[in-house]
C-alpha cells in the first residue's frame, strides 16, 4: 500500500508560537465528537476515559496469560471480541474529541510525520518511504520561525471508519510469537487446516520435507490451539527420514547422551553412548564399567543368531494342518523351503522351522540369519515366498496371516526366553574381593544373598517371565535409542537372568548375564540417522561388514551384554550397601524448588 507523507501542517504561526497561544481552528459544519452521547460533555469525556483505560488493562492482561499459557494471541474470546469493539469506539470518541490538530500537534513535537488523509472520494493510501526532511520541519525542531505554509482544509473524521484510523504506539498490541510465513505456506495451512489438503501428502505435493513438516506443525497448532513452541523443527535431516523412519512429522525430540566405560570386553575397550533422561543410570552404569576393568575385564560368548517370524495357516482339518506340519519339518524337504526362502535376500539364510498346532491352525516359526540387518523384513520377505510355495502345493491352504504371534514380536513370550531370538548371548567377569569393597562398597558374600532372594527368588514369586535381573531394560533401552534399534523390542530384548557366586575361596565374586534374545542390528531403520550413526561408529560397528557379514551386529550384541553386565553389577551393590535411595535423591531430582516454582506459575 502506498502512502504519501505530507509536511506537517503548523498549528502555531510565529508569534502565537512565541507567546504560546494556539490559533482557533477553522469552524466546520460536521458532527462533533461530544454529540456521540446525550449528555453533558464532561459526562461523555469521563465515560469514554474510563471505557478506554478499562479495555486497554482487560486486553494487556488476557495477553500476558495467552503468552504464560502458551495460547495463540489470534485465537480470541467473545469477551475478548468485545474489548476490542469497545476499545475502537473509544479510540474514535477521544481522536474526535481533540481533533485532528490535537494529534498533528503531538506529532509534530516528536519529530515524526503525519498521516493526512487525501479526499473523501481517495479509498486508498499510497505510501512513499522518505527519511528526509524538509526545511520547514527542521526549522520547526529547532524552534525558528518560518513562514506557515498554506492553509489547507483538512477533511473531518468520520467515525463509521475505524480502519482508517491509526493507533499511536503505546496502543499497539502485544507482538503476536508466530513464524514468518510466505504468502503461499499461509494458503497450505489454511488448506490443511480445512480439510482439504491430507497432512500426510504436504512432502510429495511441496517436494521439500522440512517445508512440509514446518507447515503441518503450524497447521496443528491452529487445529488443536495448543502450542508447540518447545519442540525443535530445526536442525534435522527430514529427508532422511521420508519413507523410513517416522510419517507426518512436526519436530523431534532431544533427549541428552551420555558415556559408559571404558567397558573392557573381550580384551578391548569400548566407551557405550546411553540415551536416557533417567538420572543415576549412566553414572551407575559407568561404576560397573570401573569395577569390571580394574578386574581385568569380562568376556561374552554369541550362543545364537537367528531372527524368526512365524506365520498362521488353517486347513479344513486338523488332519491337513498335521500333515503339513510333518512335511515342513521333514529334514528331505528343508532344502527345497530353504531355496524359495533364501531367494528373497543375499544375507537371508533359513537355519530351520519349528512348528506348533492348535486345532486345524498351523503355526510355523520360520528362523533365519539377516546378516548385520535386524531382520524383521529380511525375514518377513523370506516366509511370503515360502508360504506362496506352500499354498500352490496344498490349494486348501489358508493363510490367516503372515505373523500369529509363535514368532513372537515385541511381547514377553516364553518361546523367546527358551528358545531365543535374535542374538543369545552370555556375559561374565570375576570381580576381586577389594573391586567389591572400595568400587561397589559392599561385600561379595552380601551381593551373593541379595541376587538369590530378589533376582531369583523375587522374581520367581512375582511369575516373571525373563525378568530374573535387577534392571536388565534400563540398559538395552538407553543403547537401544543411543544406536537406532527399535526401542519397543526392549520387551523381549531384555530378556535376562543375571547369577552371582562367590569364587576363589568365597574372596571373589563371579557375575554373569544370559540374555536369550537381543534384537539389534546395523544397518536399516534408525540406525541411519547421523545421531545414531555416530554412536555406533564410537563402538566400532557402523554400517555393514564386507569382510565378515553379521559381524557388526554380533559385536553389538555383545557389547549390549557387557554394559547390563555392568548396570546389573552397580544396581546391586547400591541396594545391598543401603545406597540406591541417597544416590537418586543426589543424581535423580531436580535442584529446582519446585515450591518457588509452583509459586511464580
Amino acid at each position: 500500500m502506498d502512502v504519501r507523507r505530507r509536511p506537517v501542517k503548523p498549528l502555531y504561526t510565529s508569534k502565537d508560537a512565541s507567546a504560546g497561544e494556539p490559533l482557533k481552528q477553522q469552524e466546520v459544519s460536521s458532527p462533533k465528537a461530544s454529540d456521540a452521547l446525550p449528555l453533558p460533555l464532561y459526562l461523555t469525556n469521563g465515560l469514554f476515559f474510563t471505557m478506554f483505560f478499562s479495555v486497554m488493562y482487560f486486553l494487556l492482561v488476557r495477553w500476558r496469560e495467552k503468552i504464560r499459557n502458551s495460547i495463540p494471541l489470534h485465537v480470541v474470546t467473545l469477551s475478548e471480541l468485545l474489548a476490542m469493539v469497545s476499545l475502537i469506539a473509544s479510540v474514535i470518541y477521544l481522536l474526535g474529541f481533540f481533533g485532528i490538530g490535537f494529534v498533528q500537534s503531538f506529532v509534530s513535537r516528536s519529530n515524526s510525520d503525519s498521516w493526512d488523509i487525501e479526499d473523501e472520494n481517495t479509498e486508498q493510501l499510497i505510501i512513499e518511504e522518505d527519511s528526509r526532511r524538509g526545511p520547514c520541519a527542521a526549522a520547526t525542531t529547532l524552534g525558528c520561525v518560518v513562514p506557515p505554509p498554506p492553509v489547507r482544509k483538512i477533511a473531518p473524521m468520520v467515525p463509521q471508519q475505524p480502519a482508517k484510523v491509526a493507533l499511536s504506539q503505546t496502543e499497539k498490541p502485544a507482538p503476536m510469537i508466530m513464524p514468518a510465513l510466505s504468502e503461499d505456506d499461509e494458503e497450505i495451512i489454511q488448506s490443511v487446516v480445512q480439510g482439504k489438503t491430507p497432512s500426510y501428502s504436504l512432502e510429495s505435493k511441496l517436494g521439500d520435507c522440512m517445508r512440509a513438516a514446518s507447515i503441518r506443525k503450524e497447521a496443528l497448532q491452529r487445529i488443536t490451539g495448543k502450542s508447540l513452541e518447545g519442540l525443535p523443527l530445526e536442525g534435522f535431516d527430514y529427508e532422511s527420514i521420508l519413507g523410513q523412519c517416522c510419517e507426518m512429522p512436526v519436530g523431534y525430540v532431544q533427549i541428552p547422551v551420555g558415556i559408559a566405560g571404558p567397558l573392557l570386553l573381550d580384551g578391548r575397550e569400548y566407551s557405550v553412548p546411553m540415551a536416557t533422561t533417567e538420572g543415576c543410570l549412566v553414572a551407575s552404569t559407568n561404576r560397573g564399567c570401573k569395577a569390571i576393568f580394574v578386574s581385568g575385564g569380562a568376556d561374552s560368548v554369541l550362543l545364537r543368531d537367528g531372527m524368526t517370524r512365524a506365520p498362521v495357516v488353517r486347513f479344513s482339518t486338523a488332519k491337513r494342518a498335521a500333515e503339513l506340519k510333518f512335511f515342513v519339518e521333514d529334514p528331505l524337504n528343508f532344502e527345497t523351503l530353504s531355496l524359495m526362502f533364501n531367494k528373497s535376500s543375499r544375507f537371508a539364510r533359513l537355519q530351520g522351522i519349528q512348528c506348533a498346532i492348535a486345532g486345524k491352525n498351523l503355526y510355523m516359526r520360520f528362523s533365519c540369519s539377516t546378516g548385520d540387518a535386524m531382520g524383521m523384513n529380511m525375514v518377513s520377505k523370506g516366509v511370503q515366498n515360502v508360504l506362496d510355495y506352500l499354498q500352490s502345493e496344498c490349494p486348501d491352504m489358508d493363510v490367516i496371516g503372515i505373523s500369529g504371534n509363535f514368532c513372537s514380536d515385541k511381547k514377553p513370550a516364553a518361546v523367546n526366553w527358551i528358545e531365543g531370538r535374535g542374538k543369545s548371548v552370555v556375559c561374565e567377569a570375576i570381580i576381586k574381593e577389594e573391586v567389591v569393597k572400595k568400587v561397589l562398597k559392599t561385600e561379595v558374600a552380601a551381593l551373593v544373598e541379595l541376587n538369590m532372594l530378589k533376582n531369583l527368588t523375587g522374581s520367581a514369586m512375582a511369575g516373571a517371565l525373563g525378568g530374573f535381573n535387577a534392571h536388565a531394560s534400563n540398559i538395552v533401552s538407553a543403547v537401544y535409542l543411543a544406536t537406532g534399534q527399535d526401542p519397543a523390542q526392549n520387551v523381549e530384548s531384555s530378556h535376562c537372568i543375571t547369577m552371582m557366586e562367590a569364587v576363589n575361596d568365597g574372596k571373589d565374586l563371579h557375575v554373569s548375564v544370559t540374555m536369550p534374545s537381543i534384537e539389534v542390528g546395523t544397518v536399516g531403520g534408525g540406525t541411519q540417522l547421523a545421531s545414531q550413526s555416530a554412536c555406533l561408529n564410537l563402538l566400532g560397528v557402523k554400517g555393514a561388514n564386507r569382510d565378515a557379514p553379521g559381524s557388526n551386529a554380533r559385536l553389538l550384541a555383545t557389547i549390549v551384554a557387557g554394559s547390563v553386565l555392568a548396570g546389573e553389577l552397580s544396581l546391586m551393590s547400591a541396594i545391598s550397601a543401603g545406597q540406591l535411595v541417597k544416590s537418586h535423591m543426589k543424581y535423580n531430582r531436580s535442584i529446582k524448588d519446585i515450591s518457588q516454582v509452583i509459586t511464580s506459575s
